[in-house]
């Protein structure tokens, strides 16, 4: 899917998918008296880059990215021993499987697959119209995990490594959209902001695909937090739970309070009381 970030001068800076239906029909300026500064199908870098240049043209900035304005739910595909079938037509499958760049699933045999760009173009290239469905389509399994090995020279990964592929799933998905390279810790706690901002709104609204998408998003943003940070999210875990494990305490309005020790004189009556349970 194409976005534009297109510029009315004097006026505003927007983003669209459809330049005449948004700034023509909707707004009524004709294609002379507006500029397009801008053409990708990454919403991502889209949504940044408009506050970018809101910010440099000296336009009103917006307060929620692009991206969040209207998200799209998550794809559900539709996976068999043979076959993924994807729940649009073959004429909309690319902008679909761009909105869901990401998204992740396990084949019957083992074999995780995460949506990119990459693969999205091999998927469109290689995807059947359903027999019994002309609203849907399909790609074979084998093909599909062939090209996927091929290119990443990876081995299948059986569900029971799930926390570990995971993650480096998500790192591998960083690394080839250059957030590594180009992003750095500030930048992603930022990030992680926004996530748990979206996060809250869900639990007030008690939205559960809503909550199960932020929570989601927060992991991923940590992963990459920590890479940038020269660390694991495994490690980082690891090193969380070895702390809580056998921490003790009660649960007050709700919260887990930890058990802390008592100072002064009265550490003696603590230890006796303690004493004397035993």
């Amino acid at each position: 899917m194409t976005y534009y970030i297109y510029h009315i001068p004097g006026k505003k800076i927007g983003v669209t998918r459809n330049l005449n239906k948004r700034v023509t029909e909707q707004q009524g300026y004709t294609p002379d008296e507006y500029e397009v500064l801008f053409t990708g199908e990454d919403i991502d870098e889209v949504s940044q880059l408009e506050i970018e240049l809101q910010k440099s043209y000296g336009y009103r900035v917006d307060t929620k990215l692009y991206k969040n304005l209207f998200k799209p739910k998550q794809m559900r595909v539709n996976i068999t021993d043979q076959t993924t079938t994807f729940p649009v037509p073959l004429n909309k499958l690319k902008g679909r499987l761009m909105d869901n760049l990401g998204l992740s699933w396990v084949t019957p045999h083992g074999h995780r697959v995460t949506l990119d760009v990459e693969l999205s173009k091999w998927i469109v290239d290689n995807a059947l119209t359903s027999r019994f469905n002309s609203e849907r389509c399909y790609v074979y399994n084998k093909a599909m995990f062939e090209f996927d090995k091929a290119r990443h020279n990876n081995v299948v990964h059986s569900k029971e490594d799930h926390g570990d592929t995971i993650y480096g799933d998500i790192r591998r998905w960083a690394d080839e959209r250059g957030i590594y390279a180009k992003g750095d810790t500030k930048t992603q706690l930022i990030k992680l902001y926004e996530e748990a901002g979206e996060l809250a709104q869900a639990v007030l609204r008690n939205d559960n695909e809503e909550f199960i998408d932020a929570i989601g998003d927060c992991v991923v943003v940590l992963t990459n937090l920590a890479h940038l940070g020269g660390v694991r999210i495994e490690d980082c875990i690891e090193s969380a739970y070895a702390e809580i494990s056998n921490r003790r305490g009660d649960m007050v309005n709700g919260s887990f309070v930890k058990q802390t020790m008592p100072t002064n004189n009265a550490f003696s009556d603590y230890l006796q009381s303690k004493t004397a349970t035993l």
